[in-house]
């Protein structure tokens, strides 16, 4: 189905984030359903708002993603707070290790930065006992390009150019393409190092349709969970690839913008033929989203984004990472505190959340479907 145009999204994906200045916590147990947690006795607007704790209990197991990693973890800091006597582990490994774990029925939901296979479907169904596995929109973001190179504080690179990069046809920074994008900028002759993932990763695979949509000309592999192109070098984990960016001098690789905010390391800015380089932040990242079109039938909410926008302020090297659920058939002990955390996540208190930690909500004509859906698990 399509979505409508994109200024009416990006107007509601704005709305949705209104939250009202006193956020109320909605715990168990208690007269007035409410629960602070900060020690002031107001209602904690770090505690995330708005958390329905329902008939949650007990452990709820989860894995996948390393790209939500710290958007999760905020998530279940704040939900644990709430709810006392829910626990939520989150593994956070790889979108591909996180279906595995799904389909064996080792936990309750997977994070996966891109949607299920069709045989991965096929597969769930042994699991969900008269359903099958569904994707859900939760979390959105840029992918950032982080670099490390000494001296150079800005960097401006277009699909063509990065594609060379990590195809090892660019081996020095001072290479004539990158010094006709940054005029002005001294670029050294480093050599470049240039860092991608070991592990089957599904930002790698945002990464590679990103190439392909936007240089295919210059990038002949296929979008993959595994780095297909020859040369550079490999580390683990979202993580894993930023530290080895924060600390060779000469390096670039692919990670979640949070996890450059965290450890300070500069971003390249995408020339997308707009009319300016367009920077890494949630907010461009949510303009691209925003002309995303639900690609999924029935409860199935998977997004086609369009990786070669060229709208103004649109940034297109994003990601959307799916909370992976049985639309029916998921585990009775689990299933309450399945639905009450992914309430919490879908809400607008959890979305907001995203906006102020480096991620992009997922707009809100989008995220209403994603809510309908929660509420009708079984």
């Amino acid at each position: 189905m399509k979505l409508q145009r994109k200024n009416m999204l990006r107007a509601s994906a704005l709305g949705a984030l209104v939250v009202s200045g006193a956020l109320v916590l909605t715990a168990c147990g208690s007269d007035d359903n409410t629960k602070t947690v900060d020690g002031t006795g107001k209602p904690s607007a770090a505690a995330g708002g708005d958390i329905k704790c329902d008939d949650a209990k007990g452990k709820l197991l989860a894995s996948g993603s390393s790209a939500q990693k710290n958007a999760i973890e905020l998530w279940i800091k704040n939900y644990m707070a709430a709810c006392s006597g829910v626990e939520v582990n989150y593994k956070s490994s790889s979108s591909g290790e996180g279906i595995v774990a799904f389909n064996q029925g080792t936990v309750g939901f997977a994070g996966s930065d891109s949607a299920l296979k069709p045989e991965q479907v096929e597969e769930s169904k042994k699991i969900c006992t008269g359903g099958q596995g569904i994707d859900l929109p939760m979390v959105g973001g840029p992918v950032a390009l982080g670099f490390n190179v000494a001296g150079v504080d800005k960097l401006n690179l277009d699909a063509a150019t990065i594609a060379n990069i990590f195809n090892d046809k660019i081996k020095k920074w001072d290479d004539e393409a990158i010094k006709k994008l940054n005029p002005g900028v001294t670029l050294p002759s480093t050599a470049i190092q240039a860092f991608h993932r070991s592990d089957d990763s599904g930002t790698t695979e945002n990464v590679t349709k990103y190439l392909k949509a936007a240089a295919a000309d210059a990038w002949p592999h296929e979008p993959a969970k595994k780095w297909a192109a020859p040369g550079g070098q490999a580390a683990s984990g979202s993580a894993g690839v930023a530290a080895q960016v924060k600390q060779v001098d000469g390096a670039i690789g692919y990670f979640e913008l949070s996890f450059a905010s965290a450890q300070g390391i500069k971003t390249v800015d995408l020339n997308t033929g707009a009319a300016a380089p367009v920077k890494a932040t949630g907010e461009n990242a949510s303009k691209a989203i925003a002309a995303a079109k639900i690609s999924g039938t029935g409860s199935d909410l998977a997004l086609k984004l369009d990786y070669a926008t060229k709208a103004e302020g649109a940034y297109p090297l994003v990601l959307v990472t799916y909370e992976v659920v049985c639309d029916k058939g998921n585990k009775a002990e689990t299933l309450p505190t399945v639905k009450s955390f992914l309430n919490y996540a879908a809400s607008d208190a959890g979305q907001k959340v995203l906006l102020e930690n480096g991620y992009a909500p997922i707009p809100a004509e989008i995220n209403a479907k994603v809510r309908e859906v929660i509420t009708s698990l079984n």
